[in-house]
């Protein structure tokens, strides 16, 4: 992968962990890329590829059945049935011709395009990570730092801002 900084680890039960930088993310085939999310979920801006894409380029270990994702700015942790969310993930990385601002849920956001269509109760709004430092393929469901009450919810948008 390229010698800019890495935006984005992606690493566990792969047979090729990866250190994805804004070129390698922006490389991939025009067929991954997601353009302007907006289009399934209004509120949020941007451009990516889909998480299909990006864990293809990992070599996930047929044993794998779920994705961490890490926010590790905020301690933040979302476990995802691998199943339910492939094919509905986006990995957004861009916007207005270069990366995603912090004020976006930069430098990389992950979002699922449709949660409805993932049929599981395991995602919810919380899933939509902010600031996603890392991805970690795994065999059992990890750590859940998801905010469980509305008051600890509305803690958790009043320190991300």
């Amino acid at each position: 992968m390229n010698e800019t900084p890495t935006l984005l680890v992606v690493e566990g039960a792969v047979a090729r962990p990866l250190r994805l930088s804004f070129d390698d993310l922006a490389g991939l085939p025009a067929a991954d890329r997601v353009d302007d999310v907006s289009r399934f979920h209004p509120t949020r801006k941007g451009s990516g590829v889909t998480l299909e894409a990006v864990l293809r380029l990992a070599e996930v270990a047929p044993e794998a059945r779920y994705i961490m994702l890490h926010a590790d700015r905020d301690d933040f942790h979302v476990p995802a049935p691998l199943d339910a969310v492939l094919a509905e993930g986006v990995v957004v990385f861009h916007l207005d011709g270069g990366p995603l601002d912090q004020a976006h849920g930069g430098p990389i956001r992950f979002l699922i395009r449709n949660p409805a269509a993932c049929r599981t109760d395991e995602l919810d709004e919380c899933s939509n990570v902010k600031y996603l430092s890392r991805i970690e393929v795994t065999t059992g469901r990890g750590r859940d730092t998801r905010p469980t009450t509305d008051a600890e919810h509305a803690a958790l948008h009043e320190k991300q801002g």
